[in-house]
């Protein structure tokens, strides 16, 4: 077997490639952080949380105010029972909708906030009442090629 001498700047280079990929796979599996002020917990039923899960941003203007903290299906009514924590320093009306939406055609989704104009605001625990569930692209296309044989 022959005896391979690596040189320093071989060592150096690996050693900051292991370092730089141990730093990426840290930073991927921490979770999304809004600001140090706190947050409150709010309440959303889908008829389909399709794409969402624990962990996915809650977004306001394209700004991430909060994560998804859990869902459940309720068994009476079949929604997807979903709760959010949003940053204290951010006040929502009280008749604000939710949407999940989609980032591209690709997919990845988050849960995008629509203020509404109220001028009561949502408390902690409070619902939002307006809900939009996320819209499968197969879904649409069936539709749209089912419209078009229809014509």
């Amino acid at each position: 077997m022959a005896e391979t001498d690596y040189s320093f700047t071989e060592i150096a280079t690996g050693g900051a490639v292991l370092a730089a990929a141990v730093g990426f796979f840290l930073y991927a599996q921490s979770p999304g952080t809004v600001s140090g002020s706190g947050s409150y917990e709010l309440l959303a039923a889908f008829r389909s949380a399709e794409g969402i899960s624990v962990g996915t941003e809650v977004r306001l203007g394209g700004v991430q105010i909060g994560t998804v903290t859990g869902m459940e299906l309720n068994p009476q009514t079949f929604l997807a029972e979903t709760t959010f924590s949003v940053d204290n320093a951010i006040v929502l009306p009280d008749d604000s909708a939710i949407a999940i939406s989609s980032e591209s055609l690709l997919g990845g989704s988050y849960v995008e906030v629509i203020p509404g104009g109220s001028p009561f605001n949502l408390e902690a625990g409070g619902e939002f009442l307006d809900t939009q569930s996320s819209v499968s692209l197969i879904t649409l296309l069936l539709r749209f090629v089912g419209g078009a044989a229809d014509n």
